[in-house]
């Protein structure tokens, strides 16, 4: 990383860290909270689908699982929710594991593996809908308990913090895989499957640890939103929304990059609240409007945010050598 990388890069925690105090604004503070959570599940996505190219469409799955492992484990057996955090995490990995190795130990690629994760998610949530423990489609709702022991917070500001926390654990996490084997074979495996077997990666081992990574960090974004929000239903947690959601945030920040899920988690927290302000909350009309950023981003930004302020960045460099 550049000297001036660093800087910015230092610049931008400082004031991610002083934002509660300079924003009075629960609204804006809310619209941070959503935009890190958000980015901590596209990093998440990113790590299966970015870095290694296994493009999943129902990451609700191990979202779902995670808002429900934490959430039933406090409701019906008193854990306290950071113990259940931990729990959720490996309960995400489980299930990832067990998806991953039913799809890639049969060679499942591409969208055959892309609607088998979106047939499971459908699974779950159907079985949430119909199951006591998940309280069927009344779902669940959490008790109000204020403190830090109990991860409730009495402002925004707490949820602001550990959301942030959560982010910058993501972020890290993408960028110890870019510089680790795993990341290295991923990579290998997302650009020729084929020519990563014969140069000795074992294809299967990797994609499974890289979709038991992917579904820990997408539990544990699950987790935080059961706590943010008090209540979950199969719905909310399991539907289809929440996998476009993820894997659009990836796509427009800049996919297999260490900060394109901020990025892409930015900007399309930005454009959502414009078109509320502007159009309304009509049915449906949130993945109408994802549906129109992902043909947008493939046609004319195919690498995303990140790609954008690369080639700006390069071209600023150059431009004195022409001058």
């Amino acid at each position: 990383m550049t000297l001036r990388g660093a800087a910015g890069l230092a610049a931008l925690a400082l004031a991610s860290l002083a934002a509660p105090a300079l924003i009075h604004s629960d609204f804006w503070l809310g619209f941070l909270i959503t935009t890190f959570l958000y980015a901590l599940l596209g990093a998440a996505w990113n790590v299966l689908g970015g870095y290694g190219g296994q493009f999943s469409f129902g990451h609700a799955l191990f979202f779902g699982t995670g808002a429900y492992a934490s959430s039933i484990l406090a409701t019906r057996y008193g854990l306290n929710p950071w113990l259940g955090l931990v729990a959720a995490a490996a309960a995400g990995a489980l299930v990832a594991a067990f998806v991953g190795f039913l799809s890639f130990r049969f060679g499942l690629r591409g969208s055959y593996f892309a609607l088998v994760t979106l047939a499971f998610a459908e699974l779950f949530r159907i079985l949430a809908n119909s199951l006591d423990v998940t309280g069927g489609g009344v779902g669940i709702y959490l008790k109000l308990r204020p403190g830090l022991a109990n991860f409730q917070f009495a402002s925004k500001t707490g949820y602001y913090y550990v959301a942030l926390a959560l982010a910058a654990g993501a972020i890290l996490v993408a960028w110890r895989l870019e510089n680790s084997r795993l990341g290295a074979r991923l990579v290998a495996i997302r650009e020729n499957e084929d020519a990563a077997r014969a140069l000795g990666v074992d294809a299967l081992r990797t994609k499974l640890a890289a979709i038991a990574l992917s579904g820990a960090m997408t539990a544990v974004g699950g987790t935080f939103y059961a706590q943010y929000y008090l209540y979950i239903d199969p719905g909310i947690v399991f539907g289809p929304a929440v996998s476009v959601e993820i894997l659009l945030v990836p796509i427009v920040g800049g996919l297999g990059t260490v900060f394109g899920p901020l990025l892409g988690s930015a900007a399309l927290q930005l454009v959502a609240e414009f078109a509320r302000r502007a159009i309304g909350d009509a049915p449906g009309l949130g993945l109408v409007l994802y549906g129109a950023i992902l043909i947008l981003m493939v046609r004319f930004l195919p690498d995303g945010l990140a790609g954008l302020v690369r080639r700006l960045a390069r071209r600023r460099h150059a431009a004195p050598l022409h001058a």
